[in-house]
C-alpha cells in the first residue's frame, strides 16, 4: 500500500505543476501557440480514449461483475453531462468580451473541480494495479497540457495580470492532491471503491474526449490538417498501447 501512495502522490504532484506551463507560453507568438496547441490537443484526446479502452475497460468489464461496472461509466457519463449544462464543468471559449471576466471565475471552479477528478482517476488506477495508474497518469499528463496552456489564455484575456492567473492556475491544480488523497482513505473502508471511482474517470476521460476536444478538432475543414490531426490521435492511442508492456 505504501508504493501505492508514493506512486500516486508523485503523479499527483507532476500533474499539478503542469499548471506552471503557461509561463513558458510568455514569449510565444499567439498563431504560433495556436499551431502547437492544434497537436497537443489532437494527441491528448488520442491518449485519453486509448487509456479508456486499452487499460481501464479492460481492466473493470472482467468477470461477473462487467454490467454492474459498466453502470458506473454510464452514471459518470450522465453526471459529467449535468455538471456542464450547469456550467460547473464546462471551460468558455466564447469571443465575446463582455462575457470574457464573469467566465474566468468560473473557470477556475470548473478547472478545480476538473483537477480534483484527475486526481481521483489516478489514485484509482493505482489501487487497481501500477502499470494501469502509469497509463492513466500519463494520459492525464497529456491531457493537462493544452488545457492549462489553454486556461491560461482565457485568464489572461479576461483581464488578470499573467502573474495572477499563473497563480490562481496553480492553486486550482492541487485539487488533485486532495482528490487522490480522499480516494486513497476512502478505499480503505470501501473495498468496491476503486472500481467505481476508476469507472468515473472512464467516465470523465471519454466525455472530455468527446464533448470538449474532439468536437473541437472537427472545426478544422483543411483536408491536410485533418490528416495530421488523425495521426496525432493515433500517436495519443500508440503511447497507450505501448504502456501495456509495463503490464
Amino acid at each position: 500500500m505504501i508504493q501505492i501512495w508514493v506512486y500516486t502522490l508523485i503523479s499527483v504532484t507532476a500533474v499539478s505543476l503542469i499548471s506552471l506551463i503557461g509561463i513558458f507560453t510568455l514569449g510565444i507568438k499567439q498563431d504560433r501557440l495556436q499551431h502547437i496547441l492544434f497537436y497537443l490537443v489532437s494527441f491528448s484526446a488520442g491518449a485519453l480514449l486509448g487509456d479508456v479502452f486499452i487499460h481501464i475497460l479492460p481492466e473493470i468489464m472482467q468477470g461477473e461483475g462487467a454490467m454492474r461496472n459498466g453502470s458506473y461509466v454510464l452514471a459518470g457519463i450522465m453526471l459529467f453531462f449535468v455538471l456542464e449544462r450547469f456550467l460547473i464543468w464546462h471551460h468558455s471559449h466564447s469571443s465575446h468580451k463582455e462575457e470574457i471576466h464573469s467566465m474566468v471565475y468560473l473557470t477556475i471552479i470548473g478547472d478545480a473541480l476538473h483537477n480534483f477528478l484527475d486526481g481521483v482517476a489516478i489514485a484509482a488506477s493505482f489501487l487497481i494495479s501500477i502499470p494501469i495508474g502509469i497509463a492513466t497518469a500519463t494520459a492525464v499528463i497529456f491531457h493537462e497540457i493544452p488545457q492549462e496552456i489553454g486556461q491560461f489564455a482565457i485568464l489572461v484575456h479576461g483581464g488578470w495580470s499573467r502573474k495572477k492567473a499563473l497563480l490562481y492556475n496553480f492553486f486550482s491544480a492541487f485539487t488533485a492532491i486532495a482528490g487522490a488523497l480522499l480516494t486513497l482513505l476512502f478505499s480503505q473502508r470501501f473495498e468496491e471503491a476503486p472500481t467505481i471511482l476508476l469507472g468515473f474517470g472512464a467516465a470523465s476521460f471519454i466525455y472530455i474526449a468527446m464533448s470538449d476536444l474532439i468536437p473541437e478538432l472537427q472545426k478544422e475543414t483543411d483536408t491536410r490538417r485533418f490528416i495530421v490531426q488523425l495521426l496525432w490521435m493515433a500517436a495519443g492511442i500508440g503511447v497507450m498501447a505501448l504502456l501495456l508492456f509495463l503490464e
